[in-house]
């Protein structure tokens, strides 16, 4: 499906909105006026006009894929009208202000508009992209299921090192109380493991140290075993490095998942606050444009 739409009815929006901007070119080509081309001429209120109405209407599909059991048309018909068409919305609105900008609420409204645009661009490779790899990283587990698989590794890990002597126990249980996964947003987006480890150093101290994929906690156990010749603790430790082998791979898969679908997600928080204030500088572009021109 997220694909389809870019190739919807055989591009039928897309040739459309080829079509729009042609005609918009074309007008602006052939239109002679004495003064500079601008948003105050015939054709400036033309493609105004239209550019407007297209902004209305674009809003409008946050509504219709809301409405399931619609009789206007198919969700993807829509969302493919709404990539194509709000694409030729840049060019109807730049020849509408004839390339004439400046420090004001007008080009404040062509400037909201051209984020909201590109914020849907990133959208529509957040839908495209994201979906496949999130697929393909997650294999046949949801992420509940990986996340339970961690949990396994974990209570299996503090069952293991019950018995272990205190140092080892000690690094193990702060291994995993202080594994982290997820965060707020910006820590979901970046992906990064803010996991800890509190281990101890020579002179009897304990010190935090960044523990990312479990990797300081393996190494320091790799250490611990070089520094034993107890068979029963080697079997132990050599136990817990494959444990939390397995739970560093588990975790690049749960953080993989995360951000990827934080990522997808995160457009949104732009594009729609982008879009409602976009229709409230247009509203003021408007309102200026009847009153001071």
């Amino acid at each position: 499906m997220h694909e389809s739409i870019l190739v919807y009815r055989r591009r039928r929006y897309l040739w459309a909105a080829l079509g729009l901007a042609a005609l918009s070119l074309l007008a602006y080509a052939l239109h002679r006026t004495p003064e500079p081309p601008n948003g105050g001429t015939w054709l400036g209120y033309t493609l105004g006009t239209i550019g407007a109405l297209l902004i209305v209407w674009l809003t409008v599909f946050g509504i219709r894929k809301r409405r399931y059991h619609s009789a206007a048309g198919k969700v993807e018909g829509w969302l493919s009208a709404h990539v194509y068409l709000g694409t030729a919305l840049l060019v109807v609105a730049s020849l509408h202000a004839g390339f004439q900008f400046g420090w004001n609420v007008h080009t404040l409204a062509y400037g909201l508009m051209c984020a909201t645009i590109f914020s849907g661009f990133y959208g529509v490779y957040a839908y495209l992209h994201y979906p496949r790899l999130v697929s393909r990283n997650r294999g046949n587990l949801t992420l509940e299921q990986m996340l339970d698989n961690v949990a396994t590794i974990d209570n299996q890990c503090l069952r293991i090192a019950k018995n272990a002597p205190d140092d080892i126990r000690e690094v193990v249980t702060s291994a995993v109380n202080r594994t982290q996964v997820g965060g707020n947003t910006f820590q979901q987006l970046s992906g990064r493991d803010r996991s800890r480890v509190v281990l101890p150093s020579g002179d009897g101290s304990h010190r935090l140290r960044r523990n990312p994929d479990q990797e300081r906690a393996i190494e320091w156990l790799a250490e611990r075993l070089s520094r034993t010749s107890d068979g029963e603790v080697s079997a132990t430790i050599n136990e817990l490095e494959r444990l939390l082998a397995s739970k560093k791979m588990m975790l690049k898969k749960v953080r993989a998942d995360v951000r990827m679908q934080a990522r997808l997600q995160f457009w949104l928080y732009l594009h729609i606050p982008l879009a409602v204030t976009l229709i409230a500088a247009l509203l003021v572009h408007i309102v200026a444009v009847f009153l001071y021109w």
